[in-house]
């Protein structure tokens, strides 16, 4: 058994943040799947947002209203006043240890526009400012002595008595299958992509922390709310940065019309991404993509070629290199990808998880990043939110896990979960079953896509339930071919799409039973938002094998619902 104060699960932005603050105060610990420069934090490009006012005047106050209004009303307005407060100081804390922003001529960290947002306040490193960041933070984390468990692969959390007692992980090096005991446990394990056919999304992105803690009978929160980004690369889903459109560009259909004049005529292609995928969606399913096929066009060619070089570099290669397509020259084919998901694990402020409608903390247990739900984001993610959700509520979950630990005695580790888990790893390289994981995957990623996509309807999503039901049970009957246990890549697919089934059910659940649209939940049988019945959280966890749904009030404390428009 290994031994830590606070283990962190998930190496990208907000578990290694965490790390750093945790690790200054107690022994800390990261245990990755991935090496963590490996973690999704990599593929953010367009910036991280902060009302410095370096493009133009600008307020905490604006940041707020907007972050509000760009959630359809549904986040909890408290953890938005601190995730707005702290942004400007979190950004010149990456500054200072190193984080090379783009600059102005007068040495300022630059700034641009983004979609939902009032002001130009994406602090950005050309199209790079999640690598960059990624690779910074790491540097600092190696600098702090941290202990890494790369290639690390989380089985399960250590429940007892309703406290966290740590984990069960496999070393993916050698298949040894042992138990880290600890007095905090933080989850930033990322989003879950992977659930849908075409997504921004890693290969590693299936959402693991999340299935972890429905398995250990804990609750989730708002899984309903799965934001498409408005460009992904044609049949790729490899993201075009938003900031392509921040710069001034374009988003044309076959008729060569800017569109979003028809859905969005003030803020046109920076309205916020639920507005934009909606509308390039209404577009192809229309008629209207390219040449009749599920694509429009981004258009940055009037940026020139040294603006494009200079700005967004990395999507010059991407662009090129898997389209075969010189943005410099032509326009790039564009389609909606899963991106973002606004739900997770329930926490509080600080990074603690909850459980039920009183928000009572589960001790020992924290989450940060894009797997948690403090709701800063509600229905809709603002782009640049994320980077700056991962730093600052990773920076105060390992701040609150650090003095939890340094004063909590140990909780006894349950020895029977450690036996449970080698028992079912070892039966399931026994297994002899008939179905195959990369098909169940390929069928989960359909039906989630084309059944509980952009645009859902009741019908869709009771098949899509039944669908997935179908697909955890078959998923029962997997066989596997490799028996060993060093580098076993099919056993970890075969893990990774069982728990790629285990919230993909809550997330049509929680879809079907909300009968409103709102943010990026769009229903088209209820096209409304009904704030006099669905203005209140969803929260989903399992009890005999079933999905169950309770509710809670969100947290209003400056701005009450109204219209929202672009």
């Amino acid at each position: 058994m290994r031994e830590h104060d606070v283990v962190i699960v998930g190496g990208g932005l907000a578990g290694l943040r965490a790390a750093i603050e945790a690790g200054r105060g107690v022994d800390t610990a990261v245990v990755s799947k991935l090496h963590p420069l490996r973690s999704h934090t990599g593929a953010a490009q367009g910036g991280i947002a902060a009302s410095l006012g370096n493009a133009s005047r600008d307020s905490v106050e604006e940041h707020l209203f907007d972050t509000v209004k760009g959630s359809d009303y549904l986040c909890d307005q408290d953890a938005v006043e601190i995730l707005v407060k702290e942004a400007p100081g979190n950004v010149y804390d990456l500054e200072h240890i190193g984080v090379v922003f783009s600059r102005t001529e007068d040495g300022k960290i630059a700034q641009r526009p983004f979609g939902g947002h009032s002001k130009p306040r994406a602090c950005y490193a050309a199209d790079w400012t999640g690598h960059t960041v990624l690779h910074t933070i790491y540097e600092q984390s190696l600098i702090a002595g941290l202990r890494f468990y790369d290639e690390w692969y989380a089985l399960a959390i250590a429940m007892n008595d309703g406290a966290c007692a740590g984990i069960v992980a496999m070393n993916i090096a050698t298949g040894d299958i042992e138990a880290f005991h600890a007095k905090a446990v933080i989850f930033a394990t990322g989003g879950y992509g992977r659930a849908y056919r075409i997504t921004s999304n890693a290969y590693a992105n299936t959402g693991d922390g999340l299935a972890l803690v429905l398995n250990a009978g804990l609750q989730v929160q708002d899984m309903e709310f799965v934001q498409f980004h408005p460009t992904g690369l044609y049949q790729q889903g490899i993201l075009v940065t938003e900031g392509a459109r921040g710069e001034g560009g374009y988003l044309l259909n076959d008729k060569d019309e800017r569109f979003m004049e028809r859905y969005a005529k003030e803020k046109m292609e920076l309205a916020p991404r639920d507005v934009i995928s909606r509308a390039i969606q209404t577009e192809i399913n229309e008629g209207r993509g390219i040449g009749g096929k599920d694509f429009v066009y981004l258009d940055i060619r009037h940026f020139g070629e040294e603006h494009i070089r200079e700005s967004l570099p990395q999507i010059q290669d991407l662009v090129v290199n898997f389209l075969g397509v010189d943005p410099i020259k032509q326009p790039i084919p564009i389609q909606p990808t899963a991106h973002y998901s606004m739900g997770g694990i329930p926490t509080d402020v600080h990074g603690q998880v909850i459980f039920g409608p009183e928000r009572e903390p589960v001790p020992g247990l924290y989450a940060a990043g894009e797997c948690a739900c403090v709701s800063v984001h509600g229905a809709n993610r603002l782009g640049t939110n994320s980077l700056l959700e991962a730093v600052t509520f990773g920076r105060r979950v390992g701040i609150a896990a650090s003095e939890f630990a340094s004063e909590a005695k140990n909780v006894p580790f349950p020895e029977e979960l450690l036996s449970q888990v080698k028992e079912d790893v070892d039966k399931l390289l026994g297994s002899t079953g008939k179905e195959s994981a990369p098909l169940i995957r390929t069928e989960l990623q359909e039906t989630m896509t084309n059944l509980c996509g952009i645009f859902r309807k009741e019908a869709d999503l009771r098949n899509c339930i039944e669908k997935v039901r179908e697909l955890r049970e078959r998923a029962d009957d997997v066989g596997i071919h490799d028996r060993s246990r060093i580098f076993n890549t099919e056993l970890i697919d075969v893990l990774e799409t069982r728990n790629l089934l285990e919230f993909s059910e809550v997330i049509a659940v929680g879809a079907e039973a909300r009968r409103e649209s709102r943010g990026a939940h769009f229903r088209t049988d209820y096209p409304k938002r009904d704030d006099g019945n669905w203005l209140k959280h969803t929260l989903a966890w399992r009890e005999k094998g079933g999905v169950v749904l309770d509710y809670k009030d969100i947290v209003i404390t400056k701005y009450q619902p109204r219209e929202r428009r672009y």
